[in-house]
């Protein structure tokens, strides 16, 4: 291994010298990290995955969510009820473009989204914690399209909603609040959607 190419190293000298790991640490500019523009990424494949707002009350929040479905390859971002749309500054703000990127569609009802959505043969999770709810690390995601619902940064998922999905899924928590941000929670089921898509390709 080269480890004269001007790059900082960390050596773990927890262990003996045949066993130390070199991390480089060298932080990868955009072009290394082959960002698409927002033509390319429209073009590109995604994966069958939705998500769909229910009432989120925060601009901030949406920009966020968006933010992660460009990560993430999302097919599209269900704006419904009083969530708000693009174009706005607040949106933008924690969005950075991802509002121009990713496909989204408007919904004055959340029911009639995710009635839509089933039709087209997607099964409907709800991030919720409710009496029935299966753990983010258990449930098994990428044997058909997925649609992740998250709901009022107060109220949560409402339970009209909640009547019409497959079925609810909670992140455990172990703290004193167990209330994740609503940007948060989706961010982390979208990853373990990712997660589990790339363990069956490889």
């Amino acid at each position: 291994m080269n480890k004269n190419r001007g790059v900082n190293w960390q050596v773990v000298h927890n262990y003996p010298p045949e066993r130390w790991v070199y991390l480089d640490v060298q932080k990868r500019s955009m072009q290394e990290l082959g960002r698409l523009s927002a033509e390319e990424f429209q073009k590109a494949p995604k994966w069958p995955l939705v998500l769909v707002l229910d009432n989120v009350r925060s601009l901030s929040n949406v920009g966020s969510l968006m933010r992660s479905a460009d990560a993430f390859l999302v097919e599209c971002v269900y704006l419904c009820g009083i969530t708000g749309t693009p174009p706005h500054r607040d949106i933008t703000k924690t969005a950075i473009g991802a509002e121009k990127s990713v496909r989204w569609e408007y919904r004055s009802e959340t029911e009639q989204a995710i009635q839509e959505l089933k039709q087209q043969g997607f099964r409907v999770w709800a991030l919720e914690q409710t009496h029935g709810s299966i753990p983010l690390h258990e449930t098994q995601l990428t044997h058909q399209p997925t649609a992740f619902v998250l709901g009022h940064e107060i109220d949560g998922v409402s339970q009209q909603a909640l009547a019409l999905c497959d079925g609810a899924i909670e992140i455990p928590q172990f703290g004193s609040k167990h209330s994740l941000n609503v940007a948060v929670s989706g961010g982390m089921a979208l990853w373990e959607y990712a997660r589990q898509s790339l363990s069956h390709e490889s």
